[in-house]
């Protein structure tokens, strides 16, 4: 099998945070088309069924997209979405820092849950979908300690108002689940769905060495 037979992957994605994760498991997406979709949950709509949803959104609204590229045409796409909610309430991807400031008031000393969904596309035009629950436990966060991370701004754009992998992974007191998952992308997942669909994430492996 030879890199040059390698299928054509596009990431549903601008996320840094992603990229890195597949890189991490030496897949390498041949296009970053990240979807335009409107994230407002719909009245009623339970958390896991939002992430799924918009999810599918994002891959379907890629696809459309990478339609228009001949060299895409047949290409493997790969969305995700990560919603965080405590209790059926679904917090916001924070964009000012009163949203970020009330997103960690409500998950400070509480658990909540984190979930994300992958969705996957063959060229075939097959979907394949997997969803992961992750609980997550935060100290009690004092005043001081809100406003410093409020003032480092990494909160800006996540889902949650923070992100794990960086400042806030000082916060976390327990994490039950998968942390990739949290991060935005569930590795095991995503492999799985690749590997089930003959995308050879292994490929990169044997020339690691």
């Amino acid at each position: 099998m030879s890199a040059s037979w390698r299928p054509k992957l596009v990431l549903a994605s601008a996320s840094p945070r992603r990229l890195a994760l597949l890189q991490q498991v030496g897949v390498e997406p041949d296009a970053l088309m990240p979807a335009d979709v409107d994230e407002t949950p719909l009245r009623g709509e339970k958390p896991r069924d939002v992430a799924r949803r918009l999810a599918r959104d994002k891959a379907e609204a890629t696809r459309r997209m990478a339609e228009r590229q001949d060299e895409l045409t047949s290409a493997f796409i790969l969305a995700a979405d990560t919603v965080v909610a405590v209790g059926r309430r679904v917090l916001p991807k924070a964009e000012t820092v009163e949203e970020a400031a009330q997103c960690l008031r409500l998950v400070s000393g509480r658990g909540h849950r984190v979930y994300s969904a992958v969705h996957l596309i063959t060229p075939q035009g097959k979907h394949r979908q997997r969803i992961v629950e992750t609980r997550v436990r935060f100290k009690n966060l004092s005043q001081d300690e809100i406003e410093s991370y409020l003032a480092s701004g990494e909160w800006r754009g996540k889902a949650g108002g923070y992100a794990i992998q960086g400042l806030a992974g000082a916060f976390a007191v327990k994490l039950v689940g998968s942390y990739t998952a949290v991060v935005g992308l569930p590795l095991y997942e995503t492999v799985n769905l690749l590997v089930g669909e003959g995308y050879p994430v292994r490929l990169s492996w044997l020339n690691a060495a």
